[in-house]
Order: structure tokens, then sequence, then C-alpha cells
């Protein structure tokens, strides 16, 4: 199972309302022996994200703090590798999906599932990963305990 980005970056924001929901998720999901993932379009995101000004929607760390939470996650979740096949299978997501703007970053998670054989991407993104056949799409709400 792939972990999406959306829901690391609740795992920097301890007072966030979802923080208790996607710690919940993870504790629950590797009981039940799942394998949680991550990729390093993950920690590309997550670095813009954690490092882009509050007042634009970031988190408004420090690449020291950046550079931090990118080791503790590296620690959580085995990252794996891209290999070159991924770009081949992006290109064609995004040709076939007509995939256009900022979602072409969520095809990219998608063709890096597909070269590693993931079929299910945990995210608060319940419609941005639905168009792609064969993918599942889970909620860190919808994980029970």
């Amino acid at each position: 199972m792939l972990v999406d980005t959306s829901t690391l970056v609740r795992t920097l924001q301890v007072r966030h309302p979802q923080y208790e929901t996607v710690a919940r998720a993870f504790e629950t999901l590797i009981a039940r022996g799942r394998e949680l993932h991550i990729v390093p379009q993950n920690l590309f995101e997550l670095w813009v994200v954690a490092t882009r000004p509050a007042s634009q929607n970031g988190l408004g760390l420090s690449t020291t703090e950046a550079a931090a939470e990118l080791m503790r996650l590296k620690s959580m979740f085995p990252l794996l590798p891209e290999p070159p096949a991924i770009y081949p299978v992006w290109e064609s997501l995004v040709i076939q999906y007509r995939v256009a703007g900022k979602p072409a970053h969520d095809a990219r998670l998608v063709a890096a599932m597909l070269v590693h054989g993931l079929t299910t991407i945990l995210t608060f993104d319940r419609t941005g990963f639905s168009r792609y056949a064969g993918i599942e799409v889970l909620h860190p709400a919808d994980v029970s305990t």
C-alpha cells in the first residue's frame, strides 16, 4: 500500500484535526500486517509543502526541520526505488486518462504504484485517484479498528 503525501503531511501537524485519524489508520493497518510504503515523489511533494510559508498554504518549516521530517518518514516506511520504468507508465496514464495540470503529480504516484505492484493508496483525496482502473482508494477515516 502506498501512503499518499496528503496523509504524510498530517503526521507533521500534531494539532491538525486529521492527525489522530492518520495515526490510528497507520497503527491499525500495521497491526493487520499491511505494509505501508512511500516513494521519492512523496518526499518531493512533502518538501514543497513543508518548506512553503504558512501564508502560502505551507507549513513554514525550515529546511533543517524539513530534512528531519524526511528522515523520520524514511525510518517509518520503506522507501521504494524510482526505476526508469515509472516515466513511460506515467506518460501512458496522463494520456489515457487525459490528466491536466496538478493532478499529473497524482498520476506519477499511480505510475510508481503500478511499477511496484501496489494496488491501494491511503489518501484523503477520495476522488483524485479513483479515475485509475485497478487502484483502490482507502481514506484514513475508513480504516476501522
